[in-house]
């Protein structure tokens, strides 16, 4: 595989990794929520800072298996590689808290 597919394949895996706990209404997409609630906006936060981790660890072994080594970062590329992933987490957000909400108020 070239550098320009590993990319892409990275970029698309990342982005479908952004917006899991959108989708899904389990608990760190195991546990279901007790009876008459639905998973809150904070665990899905949480699933999204652990995703942005195993996304990371996933950059990185394709950058090890492509280059040999990985490259040193500062904390300046992981705060900008976190930002990108909240804005890949965007369509997942809108589909759950804002695309569905006026639906089930135009309902009652």
């Amino acid at each position: 595989m070239n550098e320009t597919t590993s990319v892409y394949l990275l970029l698309a895996i990342v982005f479908t990794m952004a917006n899991l706990p959108f989708v899904f209404d389990r608990i760190l997409f195991v546990i279901r929520p007790p009876a008459g609630r639905a998973k809150g906006l904070a665990w899905r936060l949480f699933e999204l800072a652990i995703l942005y981790f195993v996304a990371g660890a996933l950059a990185m072994g394709l950058e090890a298996q492509g280059h040999g080594s990985v490259y040193a970062q500062n904390w300046e590329f992981y705060a900008t590689t976190f930002c990108l992933f909240l804005v890949f987490a965007f369509p997942g957000f809108v589909f759950r808290y804002l695309w569905h909400a006026p639906r089930k108020a135009a309902a009652e």
